[in-house]
């Protein structure tokens, strides 16, 4: 039997987090959510096999890091998870610097944030064998 997949949803909107929490747990998948990049950091000993990451924070305080910062310390950490990186911006040079630089794919905020999401997710776990 297959034993349930581990994502990490990092999103300081708990709107969003809830979005993905409801799209996914009816699946067979465990969602964790994070509220900021450093909480998905010091929980990787986890080892999700996905992090879906949002792009900007705009926490309470500076301290908190934006997406690209985080997705470069995962890749340091642990290079190996895929990350999917979700955005209000449809900036074309943003998408190329992440594709760049790994990001699995980059999934606008947009009406069809959850389909897009889910062709994203199952393609992430279709090459996970």
């Amino acid at each position: 039997m297959d034993k349930k997949k581990l994502i990490f949803v990092v999103d300081d909107d708990p709107f969003i987090n809830t979005l993905v929490i409801n799209r996914f747990k009816t699946e067979d998948y465990i969602v964790e959510a994070f509220e900021t990049g450093e909480d998905c950091l010091d929980a990787l000993d986890k080892n999700p096999g996905l992090i879906i990451l949002d792009y900007l924070f705009t926490g309470q305080s500076l301290m908190f890091e934006n997406g690209m910062q985080i997705f470069e310390k995962i890749r340091e950490i642990k290079p190996q998870i895929p990350v999917i990186l979700l955005s209000g911006q449809e900036k074309g040079e943003l998408v190329l610097e992440f594709a760049r630089k790994g990001v699995f794919d980059y999934i606008v905020k947009d009406v069809n944030l959850l389909d897009n999401l889910s062709v994203a997710v199952k393609e992430v776990f279709s090459r996970q064998v």
